[in-house]
């Protein structure tokens, strides 16, 4: 697929997503728990269902042959060599809590490889998207503009964030709790949209662990292309995912490593 393509196609499956969420946002969703007795509050809507099987059906009707992982529906095999990776609510329970800090994460491997991502928030018409290896946002019907991370390479000044200090295990809370102690600033709450505004230059690391391929394929182009770094805590791939840690350049990222694993 040509990037031009592929680009156009992103917008479409986020138009359509983003229609599909928005009938439930602030409407009072009727939640079901995902999760065993034994572990945390996993919830999923009605937008999240609605909202993948409207990207499935608009991949069916266009791109039949490619493979799909959704977090919500079965996976489908393909035979292109593409493969669909879509997170239809990112951040459910910031969605369910009427917060707009969820989004519709869509990213798409070639071979197994991120080539392209897009993160879609529908309530306040933001949209981050890297095709080609450039970085580009919008709100809005505005033109769009590219991205650039932080320059800041220095851990002191840095700002951190972690959609919560308690998705860490036991064994990795004291190396969140170094990060922390390190920067300058440290928010929590925001899942895929921490690493938009790092990629647009507002904020300079996120430290998560136990995310899935879903959560974070979509988004390490859009980190990569605009500048910045996104790998696992011990420096492998981060696209299908684990523990993560993305930096808005290589030299905080070289910082930020041995204070992880120390």
């Amino acid at each position: 697929m040509q990037p031009e393509y592929i680009e156009i196609l992103l917008h479409e499956l986020a138009d359509l997503s983003g229609k599909a969420a928005m009938a439930h946002f602030r409407a009072r969703p009727g939640v079901t728990d995902k999760a065993g007795k034994s572990q945390r509050f996993d919830p999923v809507t009605a937008a999240d269902r609605e909202a993948e099987a409207a990207i499935r059906a608009h991949l069916a009707a266009h791109r039949p042959e490619d493979a799909i992982l959704g977090e919500e529906m079965d996976d489908i095999e393909g035979t292109s060599g593409y493969r669909w990776v879509v997170d239809p609510i990112d951040g459910t329970r910031a969605f369910i809590s009427g917060l707009p800090v969820w989004g519709t994460i869509i990213g798409l491997e070639k071979d197994g490889e991120p080539v392209a991502g897009l993160f879609h928030q529908p309530f306040t018409t933001e949209r981050f998207w890297a095709v080609g290896g450039k970085a580009w946002m919008r709100v809005g019907t505005q033109l769009p503009e590219p991205i650039a991370t932080s320059d800041i390479g220095q851990l002191p000044a840095a700002t951190l964030m972690t959609t919560s200090p308690r998705i860490f295990e036991s064994g990795e809370q004291d190396a969140y709790d170094r990060m922390e102690a390190a920067v300058q600033l440290a928010r929590y709450g925001c899942d895929g949209y921490a690493y938009c505004m790092l990629a647009s230059g507002q904020i300079e690391l996120v430290v998560e662990s136990g995310l899935k391929a879903f959560d974070v394929c979509g988004l390490v182009p859009i980190v990569q292309a605009a500048g910045g770094v996104m790998t696992s805590w011990t420096g492998g791939p981060a696209h299908q995912g684990g523990r993560i840690l993305a930096s808005a350049n290589e030299t905080l990222h070289k910082a930020a490593m041995p204070v992880l694993n120390a």
